[in-house]
């Protein structure tokens, strides 16, 4: 239910309201981003809702059952506020956002809440983006539990993987770009394969705070999972940690920590189970 001011609800019983839609976003790393479909700016609290934005939302869809309730935010692309290499940096992925309206000639009437939840699958058309945002019973429909599988089902430092990977982690600066792809270290001296599905983080230049995995390292040359949002530089400073595998031999041989290893090596797989049943 959904609580109001007496305020508000006058306001609201009356014969013409003065309302407007608000959007406020929050970031991973913190960043906080306010939108308005206002023809001017509206402060609220600590927050102020840019009005040039351009937002535009669909019908908030809602049920009583446990469906998902989810409705489309769509706005152009403004360098100002969202910018489309920040899109594509993953910088909005998983962005919670809340959206309600107030009265935009007396904001401390307090707010008419809509929807709180998070992005989903944010898409780009012509200069426009879409974003899907999806309510909290979005949460409910996740698996829960895991399943068996012969490799490992933790993250390389997680809870249930218990490696520090604070430990692991070096740094350094690139002395040698090829493209948003490859990059290089020659302070790096490290034996080839040790940064294998290792995570490159930037902490200067144009990609700082951006991650990215790694896919092969030899001889102070990283090869990149996907391409870096940015163009990478001489002179850009990174830390990077050992990547894992998730094999029990890797588990074993690389972080000595087996007696942590999340998986079951040792269970026959589909094939195993297939060639049997054809032997009978």
């Amino acid at each position: 239910m959904k609580s109001l001011t007496t305020a508000m609800q006058l306001h609201l019983a009356g014969e013409v309201t003065t309302l407007a839609t608000c959007w406020k976003l929050t970031r991973r790393d913190g960043a906080v981003m306010g939108f308005t479909d206002h023809d001017q700016s509206i402060t609220v609290g600590e927050v102020t809702y840019q009005a040039e934005s351009g937002f535009t939302p669909s019908a908030v869809h809602s049920s009583s059952a446990l469906n998902v309730d989810n409705l489309d935010v769509e706005g152009m692309l403004d360098n100002a506020a969202i910018s489309e290499a920040d899109v594509l940096a993953g910088r909005y992925d998983y962005a919670e956002i809340s959206i309600f309206r107030v009265n935009y000639r007396d904001v401390l009437m307090g707010a008419l809440p809509l929807k709180t939840g998070w992005l989903g699958e944010v898409t780009l058309r012509n200069g426009r983006f879409i974003a899907e945002v999806r309510g909290l019973t979005q949460r409910l429909g996740q698996t829960v539990g895991a399943h068996y599988s012969p490799t490992c089902r933790a993250r390389l430092g997680d809870a249930a993987c218990g490696v520090d990977t604070d430990e692991l982690e070096v740094s350094g600066a690139l002395t040698d770009v090829t493209s948003r792809t490859q990059c290089r270290d020659s302070a790096r001296d490290e034996a080839a394969g040790l940064f294998d599905y290792g995570v490159m983080t930037f902490t200067s230049g144009a990609n700082a705070g951006l991650s990215m995995e790694v896919k092969r390292y030899t001889a102070g040359a990283f090869i990149l999972t996907l391409p870096m949002p940015y163009a990478m530089a001489v002179g850009d400073a990174y830390t990077v940690v050992p990547g894992c595998n998730k094999s029990f031999g890797t588990c074993q041989t690389k972080f000595n920590n087996a007696l942590n290893f999340r998986g079951e090596p040792h269970v026959p797989g589909l094939d195993a189970i297939m060639k049997t049943s054809g032997t009978r």
